[in-house]
């Protein structure tokens, strides 16, 4: 089918010439910023508990400090850094700081434990890390091509101020590795540019002015907390509440406390804050965005009855940014992730319809990964993203799947996605995750793997899945688990039910 180009979308595009998007993946993203700092120096832009308000004077200020002391330890353009810290005022200074340097930042989990953190290194080698724990220093320490900084106190005195901002779009900016929910994590190299691009069109489309105000619980380690929450904060001349964690009370009260405008959030915060007191709080924010993984139908029905909201749901990847959101202004539909944002070009490609998409904001490739790279990209340019889509009839995007993870059983071909929206609506299962298991008779075998208070017999659950799905979609297979394998922002891990790394308690039917 013809690509679908945002121009012919026009319910993403905002009628008010100022907040059209501007220069897509032709600037570097300190270009942009410093436009702010010399506009409006006295403007509020980041806050934490600690430190309390930063202004962009100055935040342009600490991070020409920070960044005079990262070359002071020797680090130059180009150079590689580690970052893994809690967010807060001084992480994101320190972020700043690399970037107008032009070093190339290496985000993180602060959580990872020692083995997890050198694996990262060894396979990233940066030149140094920012790391806020006492342990991962000294677990990084022994890497022989790593320097030490540290983070929010940056070692040594401050010298004379180095070039700074001198970089161009093409440069690169972060060195990111995917999630791993599909094996082995990839390094995705994303330039200026790709930043720029992706923070401009969330800009434009999402309405983001100077006067919006982000209650901010993301992780900075991962694209929706650094690209979409801080990046795109920082391209609309925002501000941001950087909370150190994700707590539901401590989120609706930054909301009532500091006039917050925006809240963004993955399901599972979603699904916290729509059981917490005090919910109807986030009524008064004019936009509530959702990502990372899909939205349960029924949990976006919750809060608009409970908070008065109607989530906006978006997608993209570490590769390629955001690629797609539902309207501001217009309908904010369960299970769409909505229309190409300003720049994205979409199509769906062969039998399946899986995603391919390119524009200013879709990295170069994976970092050392040839074989990767000729997998990932058509012979004309377009990035495979693997997720395979659909259309609604005005265009509107639906992702029904993976296409490594679509499982094939008797030759028919069986989304897990929507095998698992139905399973999560039996009132006695709490989450759900399907996977093909290989059987010499179907080929597959759905097979779900269920969360829930007490085991329920499997043909119980057909039953149930009879209501809604056809009999080759239904489970022919049962695994009880206390938990389902998910990395830091709730995605699933399916990989680690295909391999068999997470033991089922019980199997009844």
């Amino acid at each position: 089918m013809p690509a679908l180009r945002c121009a012919a979308v026009t319910v993403s595009t905002p009628p008010d010439p100022s907040l059209a998007p501007r220069a897509l993946g032709k600037r570097a993203l300190p270009e942009v910023w410093a436009e702010h700092w010399r506009a409006s120096p006295e403007r509020p832009v980041l806050f934490d508990a600690t430190r309390g308000w930063l202004s962009w004077g100055a935040l342009e200020a600490a991070s020409a400090a920070a960044a005079a002391r990262l070359a002071g330890a020797g680090l130059g353009a180009g150079d590689r850094v580690l970052i893994a810290a809690p967010s807060s005022c001084d992480h994101a200074v320190a972020l700043v700081a690399c970037l107008r340097l032009g070093l190339v930042i290496v985000p993180a989990n602060p959580g990872y434990r020692p083995a997890e953190l050198q694996a990262l290194a060894r396979e990233a080698a940066p030149r140094a890390a920012l790391v806020a724990d006492a342990a991962q220093a000294a677990c990084l320490r022994g890497l022989a091509s790593l320097g030490l900084v540290t983070t929010p106190a940056l070692p040594g005195a401050a010298g004379p101020r180095p070039p700074l901002d001198r970089m161009g779009p093409e440069a690169p900016a972060l060195l990111a590795y995917t999630s791993g929910t599909t094996g082995r994590p990839k390094g995705v190299l994303l330039r200026h540019g790709n930043l720029q691009a992706s923070a401009e069109a969330l800009r434009s489309a999402w309405h983001w002015v100077p006067e919006d105000r982000l209650v901010h619980a993301l992780p900075l380690f991962h694209m929706h907390g650094f690209g979409v929450g801080l990046l795109g904060t920082l391209q609309a001349g925002a501000s941001a509440l950087l909370l150190p964690r994700f707590e539901p009370g401590a989120v609706l009260e930054a909301v009532a406390r500091h006039a917050a405008t925006l809240f963004f959030g993955v399901p599972t915060m979603w699904h916290r804050l729509a059981e917490a007191p005090g919910v109807g709080a986030l009524a008064s924010l004019r936009l509530c965005v959702s990502g990372s993984a899909p939205l349960p139908a029924a949990l976006h029905a919750r809060l608009a009855e409970r908070a008065g909201v109607s989530i906006l749901e978006r997608y993209g990847m570490t590769e390629t940014g955001m690629l797609t959101s539902n309207p501001v202004a217009g309908e904010r539909r369960a299970g769409s992730v909505g229309f190409p944002l300003p720049g994205v070009e979409l199509r769906l490609a062969g039998p399946n319809g899986e995603i391919e998409v390119r524009g200013p904001n879709v990295f170069g490739g994976y970092l050392d990964r040839p074989d990767a790279n000729a997998a990932a990209f058509t012979a004309d340019g377009w990035f495979r993203t693997g997720d395979l889509g659909a259309l609604d009839p005005d265009g509107a995007l639906r992702i029904v799947g993976r296409a490594k993870e679509l499982v094939i059983s008797g030759g028919y071909n069986v989304h897990p996605q929507e095998v698992e929206e139905v399973l999560r609506a039996h009132p006695g299962i709490e989450d759900a995750a399907v996977v093909g298991a290989p059987s010499p008779e179907w080929g597959e075998l759905v097979t779900a793997y269920l969360v829930g208070p007490e085991p329920i017999p499997l043909d119980e659950v057909r039953r149930h899945c009879a209501e809604r799905l056809v009999a080759y979609k239904h489970p022919r297979r049962l695994h009880w688990v206390a938990e389902l394998p998910r990395n830091a922002l709730g995605k699933l891990q399916r990989h680690r039910l295909r391999d068999g790394r997470v033991a089922p308690d019980e199997e009844p039917g």
